[in-house]
């Protein structure tokens, strides 16, 4: 059976493969990938950018509140993930904001069962997406570029794919999405090849790749493990979680709260095998199968960080990541060498309530932040 390591490799057999159907063959549409940078769909083509120590994290100086997230169907609440539609298609509008429901009505950590849409703007009202049993603990919610939602159910330990008309066309489930605990998508690297949907299992610390798409093959693929994870109830598991991808320089950032690290796979769309990379104790090295070609790199260990679950990258590049412990619901950002740029309380109770991070703006002028508050069941956005 032939290999291949990169998407590259992939797309020149498919190109040829395809070539007599190529007048009436289509790929995905262009679309920015949630919870993560936006740039070219075929991104080998990009311009790298100089470095940015710029904190958007101090301009962003007014917290506004966008509305609350129980569901006025079942009462649902316990808002975790938090999306940024990238295009209008079907139930979903460009620019929406798709969040999950964890808890039920009365507030049982990983019993709520539905998704909620959102508009972005001060005093909206949450409209439901989609209920479903199989999501139980909803905790992920991911919009590819083709329009398409997936969404992880923590304690029915699966992920779903649903269509833009909110129809359920395929479930994940078995031993690499036992507890499923964060996801983010991305777009092709290469002219006919697959996207991807990354999930992390918190179970067996693992991070799992989903071949999606026009000219994905649906298979599920554990191409990392090693992670350390937590036994502990819903409402505090830790483990691989704060899943983001930026399509240049292709890269896959991971947060771990058990070790308070931050952790970047390098050229993460070659990873093709399983168990590619394997992250050793203590969560700073890794074991690579094929390190010339794919490897883990340390960002950030320690001090700020204290049990960070949830983050999101910025139009700059920076990473904000949300604490659980210690000072509870502070945001840490950091650049992509790791430096420590600032940090900012956005809640000021003692419980915790950050679980979701999207972003939103093209620079660090227009850049701002939607989180989630389980605290208040509601959806803020931190404006300049």
């Amino acid at each position: 059976m032939l290999k291949f390591r990169s998407r590259a490799a992939l797309s020149a057999v498919v190109v040829l493969l395809a070539s007599s159907a190529c007048a009436t063959s289509r790929v995905n549409p262009v679309g920015s990938a949630p919870q993560g940078i936006g740039s070219p769909l075929f991104s080998r083509d990009a311009v790298a950018k100089p470095a940015d120590t710029t904190s958007i994290l101090k301009k962003l100086t007014k917290n506004v509140v966008i509305g609350s997230t129980v569901d006025s169907h079942n009462g649902d609440k316990g808002p975790r993930s938090i999306s940024i539609v990238p295009s209008g298609h079907g139930l979903l509008q460009k620019g929406q904001l798709l969040v999950c429901n964890f808890s039920d009505k009365s507030g049982a950590a990983g019993a709520g069962t539905t998704v909620e849409v959102l508009n972005p703007t001060p005093g909206s009202k949450p409209t439901r997406f989609v209920a479903d049993a199989s999501i139980k603990g909803c905790d992920g919610s991911v919009i590819t570029g083709a329009s398409e939602v997936y969404v992880a159910g923590f304690a029915g330990g699966t992920v779903v794919n649903f269509n833009e008309e909110a129809k359920k066309i395929r479930a994940y489930t078995g031993s690499l999405f036992k507890v499923p605990l964060s996801e983010v998508s991305a777009n092709p690297m290469e002219p006919y090849s697959p996207a991807y949907v990354y999930v992390s299992n918190a179970e067996s610390g693992s991070i799992v790749s989903i071949s999606v798409g026009f000219y994905g093959n649906g298979q599920a693929t554990e191409v990392a493990d090693g992670f350390a994870v937590n036994k502990s109830a819903p409402g505090g598991k830790l483990g691989p979680s704060g899943l983001q991808y930026n399509s240049y320089p292709d890269t896959l950032d991971i947060v771990d709260g058990v070790t308070n690290t931050v952790v970047e796979f390098l050229h993460a769309s070659n990873l093709l095998e399983k168990d590619e990379i394997v992250v050793k104790p203590g969560g700073k090295t890794f074991q690579c199968k094929h390190a010339k070609t794919t490897c883990g790199k340390l960002i950030h260990a320690g001090s700020p960080l204290n049990a960070p679950l949830a983050s999101v990258l910025l139009p700059n590049g920076n990473l904000i990541v949300a604490n659980t412990k210690g000072t509870a619901n502070e945001l840490v950002e950091l650049t992509p060498a790791g430096q420590i740029l600032a940090t900012k309380v956005v809640d000021k109770s003692h419980t915790q309530g950050v679980f979701g991070l999207a972003a939103t703006g093209t620079n660090d002028t227009n850049a701002a932040l939607f989180y989630t508050d389980t605290n208040s069941n509601s959806v803020h956005e931190l404006e300049q």
